[in-house]
């Protein structure tokens, strides 16, 4: 009797479209509705609204892995807007020549102000991604996974009019020294970092702490198997079981790794 309800319970479960164990590992049965987990009920909800000019190159990655697991669970809301929706002329202009001369041409404000103060909440903070903004890291991607609604404007062009500058954006990020074609691929990578950071969202509680740059070192090297592949063995301190061996094994091997590739973080 009890291994019946026991079978009921897990078939209504599969159902819902949770995650039951089959022979290829776990995953949804196909079929399966999409459902809220029960885990992310505890969590509140982080809203992200993208603004941009080309709201394809936003979705598609967004859109897929835990990005999509996060949105589906509830655990984020995610809304990306084109900007040209906020334009009042029948051509939906959004740029001019800049002031004072010079190449390219300049995002206007008027759309832009009228796309974020028909978003903006109390509690919302404005992100403008441009290569003169703060450069971004993992304790900005951190301290920005805490906050309840992000608006993320992308920049375009040869920028945007300063007076969204001065008055408009709360924060300006780079994600670092070069020049993208368009703010939207580095709005892609802000929301992916600090997405993965708000609590429900990655399968394990650890997972984003053991991240590199969280504790100042980059990751030590991880292992799977096989134990041993074209004669090149997993070091034998993994295979151990002694879980102090391990931890003083990872952070040796972290510190190696970054002394060799990233020095400049142990200045």
């Amino acid at each position: 009797m009890a291994t019946k309800i026991l079978r009921t319970v897990v078939a209504l479960l599969c159902r819902g479209g949770h995650y039951c164990k089959g022979s290829k590992g776990s995953r949804p049965l196909a079929g399966a509705i999409e459902s809220i987990a029960p885990t992310s009920l505890s969590f509140p909800t982080v809203r992200i609204d993208i603004i941009t000019l080309f709201p394809e190159i936003c979705r598609a990655p967004l859109s897929e892995s835990i990005m999509k697991r996060a949105q589906e669970s509830g655990v984020i809301v995610l809304r990306i807007h084109n900007l040209r929706d906020w334009t009042t002329d029948k051509h939906h202009v959004v740029d001019d020549a800049p002031f004072g001369g010079g190449q390219g041409m300049v995002m206007k404000p008027e759309p832009i102000f009228a796309a974020i103060e028909s978003l903006r909440r109390a509690d919302s903070i404005t992100v403008l991604m441009t290569p003169q903004g703060k450069r971004f890291d993992q304790t900005l991607a951190d301290e920005m996974s805490k906050k309840k609604h992000l608006i993320v404007l992308c920049g375009h062009y040869e920028g945007i009019d300063h007076r969204v500058v001065e008055h408009l954006a709360d924060t300006e990020v780079s994600i670092g020294d070069y020049v993208l074609t368009n703010g939207a691929i580095a709005a892609v990578v802000f929301v992916d970092a600090v997405v993965r950071l708000i609590p429900g969202v990655l399968g394990h509680d650890r997972s984003a702490v053991d991240d590199s740059f969280r504790s100042g070192l980059l990751e030590a090297p991880q292992y799977t198997r096989p134990a041993e592949f074209r004669g090149w063995k997993v070091p034998e301190v993994l295979l151990s079981g002694n879980h102090a061996q391990i931890a003083a094994w990872r952070k040796e091997q972290a510190l190696r790794r970054t002394r060799q590739n990233r020095p400049d973080l142990l200045k």
